[in-house]
């Protein structure tokens, strides 16, 4: 359990020296908040230029409904873009502190399973070596391969 709680404190200082800014400051809050106010603006511009343009037959009065509706759906678009922006920025940093930790965990454990199955150095040399089989024929030699075609000649 010690371990563990080593580990979360070396990880907390790690990310104290990188100086990064805290995710639960006002900046993200207020792009989140701005973002929606953006998108529900737009929305609501744009369905207004709709009731606009049809409620007219003044040709005027319709561009004017249409550049209207154009930047309603502009609001709308830079609004949805600037939530989800704030919102994955926000669980994109969760995912990667805790991604980093599984990641550093694993890497634990496996050097643990790897160092814990190296023999010592005096047991290697004696195992490098197998002992020789006392029933077995040696191998007939072979000649040297040819590609398959028997007229040509290997120097």
């Amino acid at each position: 359990m010690s371990e563990r709680s080593a580990r979360i404190e070396q990880f907390t200082s790690s990310v104290a020296d990188m100086k990064l800014r805290d995710p639960a400051t006002g900046v993200d809050r207020v792009l989140t908040r701005l973002g929606l106010a953006g998108l529900v603006a737009g929305v609501a511009c744009a369905a207004a230029a709709w009731f606009i343009s049809h409620g007219t037959r003044n040709p005027l009065q319709q561009r004017d409904a249409i550049v209207l509706g154009l930047l309603g759906v502009t609001l709308a678009i830079v609004g949805g873009v600037l939530w989800l922006k704030a919102t994955l920025a926000g669980f994109l940093r969760f995912w990667m502190a805790r991604f980093v930790y599984e990641q550093q965990a694993q890497a634990d454990r496996l050097a643990a399973a790897v160092t814990a199955e190296v023999p010592p150095p005096s047991a290697v040399g004696a195992a490098a070596a197998p002992a020789p089989a006392e029933d077995v024929e040696p191998a007939p030699p072979t000649s040297a391969p040819t590609g398959g075609r028997a007229d040509v000649v290997n120097t």
